[in-house]
């Protein structure tokens, strides 16, 4: 028994003055490059093509014949959400490093003044409101917390992370958990394993299973992408097969659907596992073909932009930029500023490679040069999945729930400021949208007009948004509705405004010469409809101006 003793000792000690040497997978720099520009290529091709579809079809494949026709144009979608948003995340973390804090992260994108919706709006309200991450995610805040928003922004977790999927796995736990809790989370963290895969390997199966090792075995989401590979095998040639069992077995049954079962606010549609289940549709059935993969993608319906989007990024990650067929790439413009930021797809691509070289250092790896080339030296990771949590059976809210007088400081934005309901019943109903807290939102007294209100933007890239809702009991009228108002602005300053209906667009400006006494008056002419609602939107044309805006009323002539 003692000659076992020493012997095991005696292995030990020379284990630790000789321990394993590290496993390697090796990248070359050149491929990594035409790997990762790929991703970003197939991602804006996959939402480009399929947004004229987006959530047009619920609960029912897009005919053949109604697909739109691929346009050069498509390909630049540097105004989309679901790629101006990724933007806010590099941002954060280029200015303030990788290991940026979740609450910092939260500020960055409570001051951002694009369009949201559902996990993403209410998750930066919470945030503006002064709910701070994670606590902006959890479900007793945020009713859309297993809705799809983080998993249509999180490609950027893998594109820059090769390799190395628990770079995915913790840059979801902080810039996903700002939006999204339990399956809402799972389904980015999914994506960007997927995508961290793709750079090593051409098989489609391997790729989804180490997503799928990227989240808890136990959610419901990875319950759903395990079925949809189940049934792939069961029906490899026919796709069509395979969605009805997705929306039978997890759309329309609501024993799959237990978040949404209690919250009767809360749309399946948007839900991320059966969306997620798209992304991985195009993926198998695509068969390794980027114009199959988004087409199948896309024609499962719902949200048909940003699920072709996220399975021909992955796909574009496999692939590489240079197997890209040419005509998802011919009319890229790749000077063109994505929205709310500063990268035009260059600056993206430099980004980009600058994070994957720090995560690399970071997580144990080197870069070498071997004869004259840069190779990416990345170590084998064994994913580490978050925590499992439910939405409809969430676990306690997070400590230091708010945050602090000095962090709100630093957000620049209110929180949605709906106006009085003494002064609305007389008209319209209103609320402001990003306005800067350089104003208090409120009436008063201004240039001798009573019942003004004041916004201002945050900076002259950040819109003001006035939403208008107007219930029209007079439609029997033979007359026509008008939206009559003034629109003012101080001495020096100007500022811009436009007015979106399903009448289409027109703008006003505000300025020396379009005003007088510093007002200008507002005729619009409305549609003589039951539910009147506008969206306008008030930018400043130099230097943030404070914009002011008589009450609204609604006249009929």
């Amino acid at each position: 028994m003692k000659n076992q003793y020493l012997i095991c000792f005696c292995f030990l000690f020379l284990l630790s003055c000789n321990p394993p040497e590290k496993t390697y997978r090796e990248l070359p720099v050149e491929i990594y490059r035409d790997k990762m520009k790929g991703a970003w290529v197939g991602q804006m091709a996959g939402v480009g093509w399929g947004l004229p579809t987006e959530f047009d079809y619920i609960d029912t494949i897009i005919p053949e014949n109604e697909v739109p026709e691929w346009k050069n144009t498509m390909i630049n979608q540097q105004g989309n959400d679901d790629l101006y948003v990724e933007m806010t995340f590099l941002q954060s973390m280029e200015k303030y490093g990788t290991d940026v804090s979740i609450r910092q992260a939260g500020i960055d994108f409570a001051n951002t003044g694009y369009t949201l919706w559902a996990a993403n709006f209410t998750g930066r309200e919470n945030l503006r409101f002064g709910i701070a991450p994670p606590a902006s995610s959890h479900p007793h805040y945020n009713k859309n917390a297993d809705d799809i928003d983080y998993q249509i922004e999180a490609d950027y977790s893998g594109i820059i992370a090769p390799g190395m999927p628990n770079v995915a796995i913790q840059l979801g736990e902080k810039f996903g958990r700002l939006m999204n809790y339990g399956d809402g989370l799972y389904g980015g963290q999914f994506v960007g394993g997927m995508y961290s895969a793709a750079y090593f390997t051409h098989s489609i199966d391997s790729i989804i299973a180490a997503g799928l090792a990227c989240i808890p075995d136990e959610s419901l989401y990875a319950q759903i992408i395990g079925d949809v590979v189940k049934w792939h095998q069961q029906e490899p040639e026919n796709w069509q097969q395979t969605w009805v069992k997705i929306m039978d077995e997890y759309y329309r049954n609501t024993t799959y659907q237990p978040f949404a079962s209690e919250n009767e606010e809360v749309w399946v549609g948007i839900d991320s596992k059966v969306n997620g289940a798209y992304i991985v549709m195009g993926l198998l059935y695509g068969e390794g073909d980027l114009e199959k993969t988004i087409r199948i993608s896309m024609r499962c319906g719902l949200d048909s932009d940003c699920n072709p989007s996220n399975a021909a990024g992955i796909l574009g990650a496999m692939m590489g930029y240079e197997n890209i067929p040419d005509k998802f790439k011919a009319g890229l413009d790749e000077n063109r500023k994505f929205s709310y930021s500063e990268y035009d797809f260059k600056k993206l691509l430099k980004v980009s490679e600058t994070f994957t070289r720090e995560f690399l250092v970071q997580q144990g790896g080197k870069i070498e040069k071997v004869k004259g080339k840069e190779i990416f030296y990345i170590p084998n990771q064994k994913p580490v999945p978050s925590d499992f949590h439910v939405s409809y059976n969430p676990g306690p809210i997070p400590k230091d729930t708010f945050y602090t007088v000095s962090e709100m400081e630093e957000i620049e934005a209110w929180s949605i400021h709906h106006f009085d309901t003494a002064l609305a019943n007389e008209g319209p109903t209103y609320e402001i949208r990003h306005c800067s807290k350089a104003v208090t939102p409120g009436y008063r007294t201004w240039n001798g007009v009573e019942n003004v209100f004041l916004t201002a933007p945050m900076s002259s890239e950040r819109s003001v948004r006035v939403i208008i809702n107007y219930k029209n009991d007079s439609i029997h009228l033979n007359k026509t509705p008008y939206l009559v108002f003034r629109a003012g602005h101080a001495p020096g300053e100007e500022w811009e405004f436009k007015i979106k209906s399903n009448e289409g667009q027109v703008s006003y400006p505000i300025n020396e010469n379009t005003t007088a006494n510093g007002w200008r008056e507002i005729n619009y002419k409305l549609k003589n409809e039951e539910n009147i609602h506008l969206d306008i939107t008030a930018e400043s044309l130099q230097q943030p101006a404070t914009q002011y805006w008589e009450k609204f009323k609604i006249v009929f002539r």
